[in-house]
């Protein structure tokens, strides 16, 4: 007779789509632990089986257009921060992807984020990354500079997209067909991807630059306005990366402390 502890690592080691054979197996064992392994089974499989129809329904707006072979999704990262570039990313996953576990990037863990973005650049037909400095955020402002990052994200594509799904706005100047969608980062599966690309592709420069800028935090806030980088701004002065036109109010023209 097996062990409790052999079933366990049985159990641990069992896929969820195979995990309900494997618990019929120990339906008459009378043990204790058994039977809380065998419960504690049951709610993985119930776990498994929410995060599959979770997943499907994201498939929700990829699924209006049958017709195109091709659909990317888009979003962006960095619009608010006070420094580093924004970044865009466009994501074509294959009509018959099988991903669990997408989502909106601001929903998922950095550990949880880094394991997809590796399975998301493996597993798509094609995935397009733009990035527009701080210095050309300053220039043009954040919102052209969005748009342009949109722009070269699709233009780094492999394979260009018969239809693109758009986080929330329209970018001007594609000539390919565009839906915005609210929230599309939360309720379409091209589109969250596309969120956790350019998030983990922001996040690793922003890292970078700490170890170049220290003493801002840039790998724990990634240049985001929290009262520890504004502190450091006020005591240190802006580097290099700081985008000047959205430190104006406490930073005077001449770059010194206002």
């Amino acid at each position: 007779m097996e062990s409790i502890a052999q079933i366990r690592d049985r159990i641990k080691a069992c896929p969820e789509t195979e995990l309900a054979a494997l618990l019929a197996e120990y339906a008459s064992d009378e043990r204790e632990g058994v039977r809380r392994l065998a419960e504690a089974g049951r709610r993985r499989i119930a776990a498994y089986e929410k995060e599959v129809a979770r997943t499907e329904a994201m498939w929700h707006y990829e699924r209006l257009y049958p017709d195109r072979e091709f659909i990317g999704g888009i979003d962006e990262v960095g619009r608010g921060p006070l420094a580093g570039p924004v970044v865009a990313a466009c994501v074509i996953l294959p009509k018959d992807c099988k991903l669990l576990y997408i989502n909106d990037s601001k929903q998922l863990s950095e550990k949880k984020r880094e394991e997809l973005y590796d399975r998301i650049m493996e597993e798509a037909v094609a995935v397009g990354i733009g990035s527009v400095s701080h210095e050309e955020i300053d220039r043009i402002n954040i919102l052209q500079a969005t748009f342009c990052a949109m722009r070269e994200a699709i233009a780094q594509l492999s394979v260009q997209p018969d239809q693109l799904l758009v986080d929330a706005v329209h970018i001007p100047g594609i000539a390919i067909p565009q839906r915005g969608i609210i929230k599309g980062d939360a309720n379409s599966i091209s589109i969250a991807a596309a969120s956790i690309i350019a998030k983990v592709t922001r996040d690793r420069y922003m890292a970078e630059m700490d170890a170049r800028y220290p003493g801002y935090g840039f790998a724990g806030n990634k240049g985001y306005g929290s009262a520890e980088h504004i502190a450091a701004i006020r005591e240190l002065g802006p580097c290099e990366i700081h985008r000047r036109s959205f430190i104006h109010s406490f930073v005077s023209e001449e770059g010194g402390i206002s």
